[in-house]
């Protein structure tokens, strides 16, 4: 097996935007930096090899878990993420389900923390127009993550990724030049 990269990034996808997203965020940090993973293909307890990890996260429906992450949600309470820095993305459509934007982005946030997770990145709401999300900080500013809505802010999401990843390279206190 090849030698493992810095930062372990992990998403489930149905329809390939998150999927994009991570692939962004992997070229926008650098290639070598970054082990990209689908959950549909690859065991969640891989997270394991890695001290930093991103893991994004679709929010399907009416604030529902994507199936992949459906799927292996109880598989996270196995894994031992005391002290691991972790960055979260979520994708959510604000129009189409504005009660429930990014509600996924807020379970898996809530499940990573309760397993001793630092978590990054969190990011902003202004810019955005939804009516509820379980993805909100508890002044309601921020959510947990990234917030990507590529089905109406398609033009804004690599500006977002670009500004997030030097972000969460600075949490994760990895230098510019990721050493």
């Amino acid at each position: 097996m090849s030698e493992r990269k810095k930062i372990g990034l992990f998403y489930g996808s149905s329809t390939c935007y998150t999927e994009m997203a991570g692939e962004k965020i992997r070229d926008t940090i650098g290639e070598q930096w970054v082990d990209v993973f689908n959950i549909a293909d690859t065991p969640i307890i891989e997270t394991q090899f890695y001290n930093y990890l991103i893991l994004g996260i679709p929010t399907w429906d009416y604030g529902e878990l994507q199936e992949d992450w459906e799927e292996i949600w109880d598989e996270i309470d196995e894994l031992d993420l005391n002290n691991k820095k972790v960055a979260l993305y979520g994708l959510g459509d604000q129009i189409g389900y504005p009660e429930w934007f990014l509600d996924a982005m807020g379970y898996l946030y809530h499940k990573i923390r309760g397993l001793g997770a630092i978590t990054v990145g969190s990011w902003p709401n202004q810019g955005y127009q939804f009516e509820g999300s379980k993805a909100l900080t508890d002044d309601q500013k921020q959510f947990f993550g990234l917030a990507l809505d590529d089905e109406n802010q398609f033009d804004q999401t690599q500006t977002r990724i670009d500004s997030w990843c030097q972000q969460i390279l600075q949490e994760f206190a990895i230098n510019e030049n990721h050493s």
